[in-house]
């Protein structure tokens, strides 16, 4: 399973969470930072991605497209980087039934 994080995240996670979620990236390493919502979202559903963001824009494009590719919102405000590497590694199950999941297009992790 592969992640694709968002702008609004650090690129920092990255690097502690791949032995969980290999060839996951960051927008910033594929030079998509200050790229429309709209080139992210078919980036991912090209590259077979799973966005992650705090971004409520991608929420609205899930509810309005659907999957691929799936998105996963961190409904968590403002905090450190070393909460969102927490819950993404606490919620790692969860993440993996919603990945395979066919019915599910939306993950909100609080």
């Amino acid at each position: 399973m592969k992640l694709l994080l968002d702008e609004n995240l650090s690129d920092r996670i990255i690097h502690k969470i791949v032995d969980l979620y290999p060839d996951s990236d960051h927008v910033k390493t594929l030079a998509l930072t200050n790229t429309d919502d709209a080139l992210i979202w078919e980036y991912a559903k090209a590259n077979g991605f799973v966005i992650v963001s705090k971004d409520s824009d991608f929420h609205q494009r899930s509810l309005l497209y659907g999957y691929p590719p799936k998105f996963i919102y961190l409904g968590i405000g403002n905090n450190p980087t070393s909460k969102i590497v927490q819950i993404l590694r606490d919620t790692f199950d969860t993440i993996s039934q919603f990945e395979s999941s066919e019915t599910e297009s939306i993950l909100v992790l609080t």
